[in-house]
């Protein structure tokens, strides 16, 4: 039955959403179609209330909707041109400088900003001007921005990890948090090595002249104040001082009092970043309580449990079930967004890994970084066409480019599913694992 149900899921979920049906309503579909086989039509619609309701109700998820909040005020905040004035400066000497900067930009700015696609935008945007007076190919400017931008996604807060969290049954987000630093700074190097290796054979060369310590205290000084955010939030949760929740409201009153101070927020755009940021998370929470159903259709016709049979059947080798996984989950993150993704897998495969004693904190880390993949892969690829829309160049003169960074990018996956130091070694230092 657990596999019938499985496929029942499965062919339901992507009739749907081939049909252009929302994600949220067609996880929620799916999940009743397959549980009318043993429950009743009456019982499984109001159980299926019941579970939406529990899983939207936990406190913990309010911490989404003010990192969204927290996220878009920083957007409006007028820190873009900071951080990667900040970065120029540090890495600015290096081959191919601005593709460099544009990396270690997007890495900063996403992190701070919760979107990669958000990060593709201004950071792609600041560095634009100066990369067309360098002569430096549009199609490997927009490869690069693209190819970096979802890096920021795993460096905390991330809204994916708190996600995770939810979804995995309470893992510690601040264990979470300080487990995808490594990550997160990981798939960033890949880029910069990359970025690096085509701008010498290409003859892209960084800034002339020695190394400007004072431009490097002024930029640091301009920039500081935005990357106090990160230290403060991130530093109180995992130093116990507040939680996650109250972490994502103390963001929300610094960016909004940052905005201020830089003379980016009104009361309109204030307004405005309210509306949008209420929208979004609406979506999101919904999209949550939702996905709670599936995951009692699962529990309830023991999925997992079938799943994880099927995989150690055909092998017990951990090597080639991670490597399976990671298949998988690259493929689904082909064509899906992040976060439904993360609550339809993670009931999935997270008793699998389990079962030979992968930490919830590792699992959680290589299954953010394989979906965050999928921001830069077509046929979906958000971030990748909001990077070429700024470039002002196409697909078929990008992807080149993007095999490249891909290869990089997976190589970094690799480590990270294979080397738990790369996930767990902060955590462990810390002692919150």
């Amino acid at each position: 039955m657990a596999i019938q149900s499985l496929l029942i899921i499965l062919i339901v979920l992507i009739l749907l959403l081939a049909l252009g049906v929302p994600i949220a309503y067609s996880i929620g579909i799916s999940a009743l179609v397959a549980i009318l086989q043993t429950v009743p039509l009456d019982v499984s619609v109001v159980t299926a209330a019941q579970r939406t309701f529990v899983g939207m109700s936990k406190f913990s998820l309010t911490a989404i909707p003010f990192f969204i909040l927290a996220g878009n005020l920083m957007n409006q905040g007028g820190i873009a041109k900071r951080l990667v004035d900040f970065v120029m400066a540090i890495l600015g000497k290096l081959p191919g400088a601005l593709l460099v900067t544009n990396v270690g930009a997007n890495a900063l700015f996403g992190a701070i900003s919760g979107s990669a696609s958000a990060a593709a935008a201004a950071v792609g945007s600041m560095v634009k001007e100066g990369e067309e007076e360098q002569g430096y190919d549009p199609a490997l400017c927009a490869a690069t921005n693209g190819a970096s931008a979802p890096s920021g996604l795993l460096i905390p807060p991330s809204n994916a990890l708190i996600t995770y969290s939810l979804a995995s049954g309470g893992t510690s987000v601040a264990a979470l948090f300080l487990g995808g630093y490594v990550p997160g700074i990981l798939w960033a190097l890949c880029c910069i090595i990359v970025g690096i290796l085509i701008a010498l054979r290409k003859g892209y060369t960084g800034t002339p002249g020695k190394f400007d310590w004072k431009n490097l205290g002024v930029c640091t000084l301009r920039a500081l104040p935005a990357l106090s955010l990160i230290v403060v939030v991130i530093g109180g949760i995992v130093g116990g001082i507040f939680t996650a929740t109250e972490g994502s409201a103390i963001a929300v009153v610094y960016a909004l009092i940052l905005g201020i101070c830089y003379r980016n927020i009104t009361v309109k755009s204030f307004w405005n970043i309210v509306v949008d940021s209420a929208k979004m998370s609406g979506m999101v929470v919904f999209l949550i309580g939702v996905s709670n159903i599936l995951g009692w259709v699962m529990a309830f016709t023991q999925i997992p449990q079938a799943v994880s049979a099927a995989l150690l059947g055909v092998t017990e080798n951990k090597i080639i079930i991670l490597l399976i996984m990671n298949v998988i989950l690259l493929i689904a993150g082909t064509f899906m967004d992040v976060t439904p993704a993360i609550l339809i897998f993670t009931p999935l495969f997270l008793p699998i890994v389990q079962t030979f004693g992968m930490h919830p904190v590792h699992f959680g880390l290589i299954l953010v970084y394989n979906l965050c993949i999928g921001n830069i892969t077509p046929p979906v690829g958000n971030t990748l066409f909001v990077a070429i829309k700024v470039g002002r160049t196409s697909l078929s003169k990008t992807m080149p480019y993007m095999v490249c960074y891909y290869l990089a990018i997976l190589l970094g996956l690799m480590l990270v599913t294979y080397v738990p130091l790369f996930s767990m070694g902060l955590p462990t230092l810390a002692g919150l694992v």
